[in-house]
């Protein structure tokens, strides 16, 4: 592993240290938090049955062991002024994924970046107010990264939110 990839005390970036195990509580709070991440944690505790302190514990447990990374909400992007999405599969140098990665992240409009096998290395999905800026991006910006070997650019038409609803089997049973 190259120096530059190591952070700065010396451990790779990329590995994360093993979770603890989730029991059913820890999941009835996740499924929870995927639906209604507004969730009082009086509201969860009820929910799950244990103490507000409980409750309380065990959510901040699980963001410091990195299992729950954040909240947020779910956004129509259209009806948010980004009107036009679109998924970009990218080709990239063997090897240049961490620097590719981090330019990825700095785009305006981008929302979802994953190093995957197959006929292509990244898929990028973004966002963009419309067809022009969405072209802007990927010419200007994407195909100008030295470590990028090729694009192709897959116009989204339509889009639905499949996160968690309480009307679906939870995925963390």
């Amino acid at each position: 592993m190259a120096a530059e990839q190591m952070a700065a005390d010396g451990t790779d970036p990329d590995q994360v240290s093993p979770a603890r195990p989730l029991d059913a509580v820890d999941r009835d709070i996740l499924r929870i938090l995927r639906t209604d991440g507004r969730a009082s944690i009086r509201a969860v505790a009820e929910r799950v049955h244990v103490s507000r302190a409980n409750a309380y514990a065990r959510i901040n447990r699980l963001v410091e062991d990195g299992v729950i990374r954040g909240f947020s909400a779910r956004v129509d992007h259209e009806r948010a002024g980004q009107g036009a999405s679109a998924y970009i599969t990218l080709k990239i140098v063997q090897n240049s994924w961490r620097t590719v990665r981090e330019q990825l992240e700095a785009l305006p409009g981008a929302t979802h970046i994953a190093l995957v096998s197959g006929d292509f290395d990244v898929l990028l999905l973004v966002h963009t107010p419309d067809n022009r800026a969405l072209r802007e991006l990927v010419l200007t910006r994407i195909q100008a990264m030295p470590e990028v070997l090729s694009t192709r650019t897959l116009l989204v038409f339509e889009e639905t939110d499949l996160g968690p609803r309480p009307d679906r089997p939870a995925e963390l049973t």
